[in-house]
């Protein structure tokens, strides 16, 4: 069968030009998807699966079928065992189980197929299907390509030479021929090719020889609040927690207003440079310089929240927990019995002598602890033992820049090399809460397909920083016409360099610390209102067309669709905010100002259901990607997509 193309659709709206009266008739057909990390969590291929599993169920219900690893424990801690429902199934299972992995003809009469495999693990399977002819419809889907993530692992200068590149040279050096080949084979045998985002299609093109068909940008479960403050509410609750961990992992040193700090982070894969740890550090110490220089009272501490080798948490960090809490208790047992005597005061009709309350054994108490959180090493710049202290790409560049968590630092570190835990002695939250309880994410990626971390970020109200070299960044540009009055801070990593990118990143980050709290807050709300575009409700959609495609490919007697048919491009894009943005262009003060100054807000105009309502009738009108209306010009600063 001829493997024809049909164009890349990326816009929500307008996406089921074919079917939007004509659903799939999914009784008569049963869907498959297989993958590594069906119940295997090793990277985001997890999350896309898990997280799409529910709206998957509720439009195929039993006929949904997925495929994957078995691993005992992860099948007993996440499915639970039934006996097939599909007869054509049991069948399989087992030819499976009794005669190895025994092909037969099981399909017989049972309704048409439509088999989703993902990434090169897969691929084996959706080879032999087609080179054996059986009657399925397939799709292959690349999360990001085997050779693409090598190269850049190697610090090549990737984007800039993707037309340049000898693939099979560069596979064969690194000793994955065999990999890439698979994975080749598997997207040119495919009746539909998708991957996760434009940037990555791009990179498909080059390192597969082959045009994504479609791109299906990953989603996630959104969980809307019945009421706005809800998730400013939690954001509050879980930033007093990581202040909880600032004050003992700082004692003696706790020579800043926790009211004017602000919690960034970056979380990931350790990958120092495709996760853009490089340029992050960099531009901290220029954050660093720029804070100190206009004499700024905000203090940053950054957590990198990145797994490495370690062998225990080390001394220090949990000392500095532990005289955190016997500080607490001792203030508690004096707050105790000094409530205790003013009580007893106060019911004889007398006003106590402060001096008298308190004993000389209760003097005492305070002035040992007082004399416990005496310290004359600076606080650690990483809260666990590292097995590699001394070639750490973190710490090694911690020690360029020079950031040792000093006083006179208005940047602090915060290297936390172990995935968070509620159950962990040191830092006892999960990654969730965390994330609300910070200000800003920073995801500087130079390599990230698509991104699940600055998405999750902003479903939770969360500001971000992203790239438009990444999926997630290149969406946010496409479908929202000023990202960063919605706190989605866009860095240019393609078309600058690496030093221009740094600087950009900095003033970012130097502009965020200007705001208000106010000012803050206001974005939070704006943040939480673009989850709107991540959620499987809206995304799916794109899984829905191209399952309609692979069916027009496969069947074309029973699925008809024309595929030089030019597909629709109306969308839909976020307008800007209605009322002021808090972005550092319309409402930041021209010279830095203490962040708890709220005076000078008041006469923001601003009200969230009145701006969001207005913003959703905005929505509405569509428009054409990439087309700008006969008579009306580009206005500065307004992308063309």
């Amino acid at each position: 069968m001829p493997l024809s193309r049909s164009l890349s659709m990326t816009s929500l709206s307008g996406l089921l030009p074919s079917w939007e009266e004509d659903e799939l008739p999914v009784e008569d057909l049963l869907l498959f998807e297989v993958a590594w990390e069906v119940t295997n969590k090793v990277g985001g291929i997890y999350t896309v699966i898990q997280t799409k599993a529910k709206i998957t169920v509720d439009e195929w219900g039993e006929n949904y079928f997925m495929m994957g690893p078995y691993y005992d424990h992860n099948f007993k801690t996440q499915v639970e065992g039934c006996e097939p429902p599909n007869p054509a199934i049991r069948k399989a299972m087992d030819a499976l189980i009794h005669n190895g992995c025994q092909l037969t003809d099981e399909l017989g009469d049972t309704p048409n197929v439509i088999a989703h495999f993902h990434e090169w693990q897969a691929g084996a399977g959706l080879i032999l299907s087609r080179a054996r002819k059986i009657p399925m419809a397939t799709i292959f889907t690349t999360h990001a390509t085997l050779l693409g993530r090598y190269l850049c692992a190697g610090n090549a200068d990737f984007y800039n030479n993707l037309d340049k590149f000898d693939i099979d040279k560069e596979a064969g050096e690194r000793q994955i021929y065999h990999r890439y080949c698979l994975e080749r084979a598997a997207v040119h045998c495919a009746h539909v090719f998708t991957t996760v985002s434009q940037i990555t299609a791009v990179e498909a093109h080059h390192m597969l020889h082959r045009k994504p068909d479609v791109v299906t940008p990953n989603g996630l479960n959104v969980k809307k609040f019945s009421a706005v403050h809800e998730f400013q509410n939690l954001h509050a609750t879980s930033k007093a927690r990581i202040q909880e961990f600032v004050r003992g992992h700082f004692y003696g040193h706790l020579d800043f207003n926790l009211e004017k700090t602000l919690f960034f982070f970056i979380a990931g894969r350790y990958e120092f440079s495709n996760k853009g740890a490089d340029i992050f550090l960099e531009s901290l110490s220029r954050l660093n310089y720029l804070l100190r220089l206009h004499r700024n009272d905000v203090t940053v501490v950054v957590f990198f929240i990145m797994p490495a080798k370690t062998n225990n948490f080390n001394v220090e960090s949990l000392k500095g927990q532990a005289v955190r809490k016997q500080l607490w208790d001792t203030a508690h047992s004096v707050k105790e019995k000094f409530g205790k005597n003013l009580y007893e005061a106060l019911l004889k009709g007398e006003i106590p002598d402060m001096n008298s309350i308190l004993d000389r054994d209760d003097f005492t108490i305070m002035k040992r602890a007082i004399y416990a959180t005496q310290r004359h090493s600076l606080p650690p710049v990483t809260t666990h033992n590292m097995l590699d202290d001394a070639t750490d790409p973190i710490l090694s560049n911690v020690r360029r820049i020079g950031l040792f968590n000093a006083r006179n630092d208005r940047v602090k570190i915060i290297f936390h090399p172990e995935f968070l835990s509620s159950t962990s002695p040191l830092l006892p939250m999960d990654y969730e809460d965390f994330v609300r309880g910070c200000n800003l994410g920073v995801f500087p990626s130079y390599y990230e397909p698509w991104g699940y971390t600055p998405g999750e970020c902003t479903v939770m109200g969360i500001p971000s920083v992203t790239t438009n070299l990444s999926g997630f960044g290149c969406f946010m540009e496409e479908h929202v016409s000023d990202p960063a009055a919605y706190g989605i801070y866009i860095v240019d990593r393609r078309y600058r360099s690496a030093d221009d990118s740094c600087n950009q990143l900095t003033q970012f980050m130097f502009s965020f610390c200007q705001q208000s709290r106010r000012q803050r807050i206001i974005q939070r709300n704006r943040t939480e209102r673009l989850s709107e575009l991540l959620d499987w409700r809206y995304l799916g959609r794109f899984y829905i067309n191209t399952r309609h495609l692979t069916l027009s490919r496969a069947f074309p007697d029973k699925f008809k669709m024309d595929p030089m048919a030019p597909l629709k491009t109306d969308g839909f894009r976020y307008p800007r905010p209605y009322s002021v943005p808090p972005s550092p262009s319309a409402s930041i003060h021209s010279t830095p100002h203490h962040s708890d100054v709220e005076d000078d807000d008041d006469d923001e105009p601003y009200d969230e259901d009145e701006e969001a309502e207005r913003d959703r009738m905005n929505i509405k009108s569509p428009f054409v990607l990439g087309a700008v209306p006969e008579g009306k010009k580009k206005q500065p600063g307004e992308s063309g997509n």
